[in-house]
């Protein structure tokens, strides 16, 4: 006979969002098993270039959690400050931490460097079983609890599955929760550059008529990570480029503001989509994360989103198994979709809107967002809400983002 092994919860993928909702759930004293298709290695050498800017709520999750302890402060990077300003226009804004009274607005951080802290500290849970290199080859759900089949024949069963397996989630398609969608028709290239001017712990963003630019500071005062969004027909051309012809185009694109652009690593391209799942939670199952939404990254708003889903989860569920509820029953998921949802539609409403806004050189349109920077840059009220959305400070936190 199969022996099948009993969780409250089964959460489906092991990256960031994943395994901050195990380490809560573990801690609110709830048996927790997390399938992970991947490997958590240690981060060292060059940088990687799949980065994230943490902002403050998440920065407080991570501490909260008691994973923030294990994140390697030699290669995360607190920022100050940040500047936007629009390319060929006169708009321009610029914040600064110490307006608000803060050491900073967030921090830099390579994805592996926040997956290794995370699986570090889940590692000292006993009430977390993680199953990395595995994956999930069947899954039910019934009206107690939900079944699961690992491609290595383990059977497994709990009252609730979160599936937090990103943007191209199996469960949801093995689900069939429908998306809506729409394609953004940019490309991201992200890379490593170094730059004869030091980047003075300060985020840049430029906004340029194909689509903007990041340059994000790491761990060394002349290095930067880009996140260069622009056209499928462009993005081919600019990787097809050689990287002396790269870096001088990313120069011309930055304004110099950084001096010569020099690039240090290989160039990828991903296409940028906006996904929303038309369900958030289903009897005996959540969406989290990717697998519940993606969204433009201009602001670099992605993983944040997904950690504000981590920490909801954790709250309603701990809430929902001290007081003796079932974990899974849609009745009792129905609050946190509801929360869950409406923080994803204004994320994604203002992304597009900002995209909207920000691109083409229609003059009047041009016109309108140089106005609207520099009001805000100029009006001390105005400036510090920006700040505060900025830092991730929204009216409603989860208790584990606050203070």
């Amino acid at each position: 006979m199969f022996q099948t092994q009993t969780y409250d919860v089964a959460i489906v993928g092991g990256g960031m969002v994943g395994l901050a909702t195990a380490i809560g759930l573990a801690e609110a004293n709830l048996n927790v098993v997390v399938i992970d298709a991947g490997q958590t290695e240690a981060v060292s050498g060059e940088p990687r270039l799949r980065v994230s800017a943490i902002n403050k709520a998440s920065e407080r999750l991570l501490t909260n959690l008691g994973a923030w302890q294990y994140i390697d402060t030699e290669r995360a990077t607190p920022y100050s400050k940040m500047a936007v300003w629009d390319k060929d226009g006169l708009g321009k804004i610029a914040f600064d931490a110490a307006s608000i009274s803060e050491p900073s607005l967030g921090a830099i951080i390579e994805n592996q460097a926040i997956s290794f802290a995370l699986a570090k500290r889940a590692a000292e849970l006993s009430n977390i079983t993680h199953l990395e290199g595995q994956r999930l080859e069947r899954i039910a759900f019934g009206e107690r609890e939900s079944w699961l089949t690992l491609d290595n024949g383990d059977n497994l069963s709990a009252a609730l599955v979160v599936a937090a397996d990103g943007a191209n989630s199996w469960v949801r398609s093995q689900c069939q929760i429908p998306l809506t969608f729409w394609d953004y028709g940019h490309h991201a290239i992200v890379a490593t550059i170094r730059t004869t001017e030091p980047h003075d712990a300060t985020a840049r963003q430029v906004f340029l008529a194909d689509g903007p630019l990041a340059l994000l500071p790491l761990y060394e005062d002349n290095l930067c990570s880009i996140v260069w969004s622009v056209s499928p027909q462009q993005a081919e051309e600019l990787l097809a480029l050689s990287s002396d012809e790269f870096s001088k185009a990313l120069t011309a694109a930055s304004d110099g503001r950084l001096g010569i652009c020099e690039l240090v690593s290989e160039r990828q391209s991903h296409p940028l989509r906006m996904r929303y799942a038309r369900h958030f939670a289903r009897h005996r199952l959540i969406l989290a994360g990717d697998a519940a939404h993606t969204i433009h990254p201009l602001a670099g708003q992605g993983v944040n989103l997904g950690f504000l889903d981590a920490a909801s989860i954790i709250e309603t569920i701990s809430e929902l198994h001290d007081a003796g509820k079932d974990l899974g029953d849609y009745a009792n998921l129905r609050a946190l979709e509801r929360w869950r949802k409406a923080d994803a539609i204004e994320m994604i409403s203002a992304m597009e809107g900002f995209k909207r806004l920000f691109s083409g050189n229609n003059p009047i349109k041009k016109a309108f967002r140089d106005l609207g920077l520099n009001l805000v840059d100029n009006v001390a009220g105005l400036k510090t809400v920006f700040i505060k959305q900025a830092i991730g400070n929204k009216v409603k936190l989860p208790k584990l983002c606050r203070d």
